[in-house]
Formats: C-alpha cells, sequence, structure tokens
C-alpha cells in the first residue's frame, strides 16, 4: 500500500509540472492535430472531482438512453441510511440499489442482449448478488469505470491521464491528436484518442477488451461486443447549465453521498456527455450524461481485494489472480 500511495503521488506531481498552463496550447503531436483546435485557449481541468451515484448515468433530456433499474425505492435514501435497505421491488422513487434489475425490455436492446440482462435481473431479484468488475475486483471495462465516482484528470501536451478511484485504483490514458492505432489490440480500457474542440475534450474509444470475465457495461450485465465505441466529451459548466441533468440524476439515482452539488454551486462543474453504440448489441446510439462537483485533494488510494470474503454471499470472490510471477 505504501508503494503504491507513493506511485500515485510522484505520478500526480510529474504530470502536473508537466500540464500546460491555462490557455496554453499544446504541440501538435499527429496528423489529426489541425490549426482550429489547436488556436483554442486549452480548458484547465486538472483537479479531482466526484460523482458519488449508483447506478451512474444522468439519462438524456430526451432521445434513448442508458439501461434503467426496474426495482426502485420508494424514495430518495438519506445519506446516513446507506445502502442495504433490503426493500422489495417497487415501481416509484429512485435505482433501488440492492436489486439490480435492467430493464430488458428497453427497445434499445436486440434480443440476445435483452435476454442477458433479465437473466441477471432475476439473480438479482432472488437475493443473489451477481458477480461485476467491482465486486470481483477486476478491471472496469469502459464505460464501466464510471462507477469509480472520484477522478483526476492530468493534462499534458500530448496526453491525458485519468486516475480513478473509489472501491479501486485504476488509470486510463489518452492519446491527443493522434489517430487510434493500427492495427488495434483490445485492452481493458480500449485505445483512447482525444482532441480539444474549443472548451471541450473529445475522447473517442475503441478495442475495448471482450474476452474477459465480467464484460459488461453497467451494474445490469448489460453485455458490449467488439463493435463497442464510446465518444465523451467533458467541459466545465456553471451550476445553472447542469441543473437540468442534476434533476433528472435525483429522479433517477441514489446520491451515495447526498447532493454534491447544490451546496457547489457557485463553483465550476465537470459535465461529461457520453454517446455510446454497439451494433452488436444496440439498436441504436444513447447518450447520457455525468456531472462531476469539485473533489478533495487527491484520489484516496484504496484497496479492493485484500478480504476475498464476500459476506453477502459467503463464498470468496473471483478476484485477478497471476498464473506465474511477473519477475
Amino acid at each position: 500500500m505504501f508503494m503504491q500511495r507513493n506511485f500515485l503521488l510522484v505520478l500526480a506531481t510529474a504530470m502536473a509540472a508537466a500540464m500546460p498552463a491555462v490557455g496554453q496550447t499544446p504541440s501538435a503531436t499527429g496528423a489529426a492535430a489541425s490549426a482550429t483546435h489547436s488556436a483554442a485557449p486549452i480548458p484547465n481541468f486538472t483537479r479531482v472531482w466526484t460523482h458519488p451515484v449508483f447506478p451512474w448515468f444522468e439519462p438524456p433530456a430526451s432521445g434513448p438512453g442508458p439501461i434503467t433499474n426496474l426495482s426502485r425505492w420508494p424514495e430518495q435514501r438519506p445519506q446516513t441510511e446507506g445502502g442495504s435497505a433490503a426493500l422489495p421491488a417497487s415501481k416509484v422513487g429512485v435505482s433501488n440499489y440492492d436489486q439490480l434489475v435492467g430493464d430488458h425490455k428497453s427497445p434499445i436492446l436486440q434480443p440476445w442482449a435483452a435476454a442477458v440482462v433479465k437473466k441477471f435481473g432475476e439473480i438479482s431479484l432472488a437475493g443473489i448478488t451477481f458477480p461485476n468488475p467491482s465486486n470481483q475486483c477486476w478491471p472496469s471495462p469502459m464505460p464501466f469505470i464510471y462507477k469509480l465516482g472520484t477522478i483526476q484528470l492530468m493534462q499534458q501536451p500530448d496526453r491525458i491521464t485519468i486516475l480513478y478511484g473509489g472501491y479501486n485504483n485504476e488509470v486510463r490514458r489518452v492519446r491527443l491528436n493522434e489517430p487510434h492505432s493500427s492495427p488495434l489490440t483490445p485492452s481493458w480500457y480500449g485505445d483512447s484518442v482525444g482532441h480539444y474542440e474549443g472548451d471541450t475534450l473529445v475522447i473517442d474509444t475503441v478495442a475495448v477488451k471482450t474476452n474477459r470475465k465480467y464484460a459488461m457495461i453497467d451494474l445490469f450485465g448489460t453485455p458490449y461486443t467488439d463493435k463497442l465505441h464510446i465518444v465523451e466529451r467533458y467541459r466545465l459548466r456553471d451550476y445553472d447549465d447542469v441543473k437540468d441533468a442534476l434533476e433528472r440524476n435525483a429522479k433517477e439515482n441514489w446520491m451515495v453521498n447526498g447532493d454534491v452539488w447544490t451546496r457547489r454551486r457557485n463553483e465550476k462543474f465537470l459535465q461529461l456527455h457520453v454517446t455510446i453504440e454497439d451494433e452488436g448489441v444496440f439498436t441504436t446510439p444513447w447518450t447520457a450524461t455525468l456531472t462531476y462537483a469539485p473533489g478533495g485533494d487527491s484520489v484516496t488510494e484504496s484497496v479492493c481485494a485484500e478480504n476475498r470474503n464476500e459476506y453477502y454471499n459467503n463464498r470468496e470472490s473471483d478476484v485477478p489472480q497471476a498464473e506465474k510471477p511477473d519477475f
């Protein structure tokens, strides 16, 4: 733990030192860099942000959105009550985190994917916690990684590094002003390339690894294929700009730490608008938002697999295990 904490501290310090100042333009590092992109001041996203919400997607104001939970708590739960109420399924209120029953009748799902979501929902309704990347301490695929509700964006002229914290620590690396690798090699988080469009950081991700355990994009077990394509658009927004999304969020999701946004209404927020398409799973592309409030000073170190015992299932988690020593 000591070595990992030092690693994160050294990494954050080195990245911050290399970060361009606010308004400074990064040098063009690939054919994709354009005069239009490089002429605009670069927004400063470098800080810690938090989005403590389960599930995590804020539905769009209109159009196709993410899979939602058919099981509902009758009200928004106060922070002090935690997340283990074991209430029966309801048709009102916010998503019941104790029963993750994805809407398998959603028109965005192809029949085979709907059957997968339905099966996981039936397991949850039976009182069984089905395994996912989070509770088994496996690397999170995109966009399941959004469950790690604390992030730190660190900007360099040729790359963006995103540290994630919560139940685990994970790192994404985004190359700026470059095309996708050719040939593509699937990886845990996919191949991510980005560029700036005015005040917006745009990240395009493909090649998320499919031949892995717990290949799902959300807490309802929604699958994905090698056709998965994710476009993220990050912007700094004022409270009035994100208020509508936060209101939709409050009606849909359980806010683990309560409302962390309203009390900081005079500060800037980081809003992520995400578009997801996968012609192997979905009938149409869909969109959602995640609104991050200013967080603390650092991403807290977390150790997911120190205790493998699942108290809720009375068995050991299937944490990743090395088949041979690294060195």
